[in-house]
């Protein structure tokens, strides 16, 4: 806040948040200190990159007025933020009941006995999103080793979550693993007794031929044949 004999201003200096091809906006306030009318004119170093609303006007005595100035938009950012843009603000007493329409340029000529304050203000640029400090409590109170061990507890449920999915799955694949086990056997040993019993009438064709003809007939042969190769294929197949 700066001031002097007739009006005091508030912020010291521009502050305009800055983003590139989009406007920003920032206000200031002038509040009358004296008894009188105050008539006001503002300008700027760069009037094309700036509006100001109202740029000149009249602060009843003891009353404050707004004005805001608007940033036009930019198409690049500078090197590190840096403005060198600066605002100048004049005051001088007016008439008794003066408006803006009473205002003109020559009211704020310096001449002898005349008293024109002037205050610059500088232009401050600052980031449009500054990242934001890392709070000691949220917005609902939550400090955040509270939500460091939400965090925690989320995390193992899902790992708990997972382990059972795991675990489950490992199950059911073993119960089918010892069914497809099960059923395996189950054939070998019904292939055995289907072998055990080939045998026995491989046997007994055997005694019944030896009686007919003494010796192996061509038929005893080619059924000896069969069975080996079925005996085979069973043997492979488990």
């Amino acid at each position: 806040m700066i001031g002097g004999g007739l009006l005091k201003i508030h912020p010291s200096e521009l502050k305009l948040p800055f983003e590139v091809k989009k406007q920003s906006s920032c206000c200031m306030q002038l509040t009358n200190k004296t008894d009188h009318y105050i008539a006001f004119k503002v300008k700027t170093t760069s009037p094309k990159k700036y509006s100001v609303r109202p740029n000149m006007g009249v602060v009843p005595p003891k009353s404050t007025i707004s004005i805001t100035v608007t940033m036009q938009a930019h198409k690049e950012a500078p090197p590190d933020l840096q403005c060198k843009d600066k605002f100048l603000v004049q005051s001088v007493v007016a008439d008794d009941g003066a408006t803006t329409k009473d205002i003109t340029a020559e009211m704020f000529n310096k001449a002898p006995g005349k008293d024109v304050e002037e205050f610059k203000l500088r232009v401050v640029y600052i980031p449009a999103n500054p990242p934001s400090p890392v709070p000691e409590e949220s917005e609902e109170g939550i400090s955040p080793r509270s939500s460091v061990l939400e965090n925690e507890a989320q995390s193992s449920t899902l790992f708990d979550a997972v382990s059972r999915s795991f675990i489950e799955a490992s199950t059911e694949q073993s119960h089918e693993e010892e069914l497809i086990i099960s059923k395996l056997t189950e054939e070998k040993n019904h292939a055995i007794q289907q072998n055990k019993k080939l045998r026995q009438e491989l046997e007994l064709l055997r005694k019944q031929s030896r009686k007919r003809s003494g010796g192996f007939s061509i038929m005893f042969m080619v059924i000896v044949a069969l069975l080996g190769v079925i005996f085979g294929y069973i043997i492979k197949e488990t």
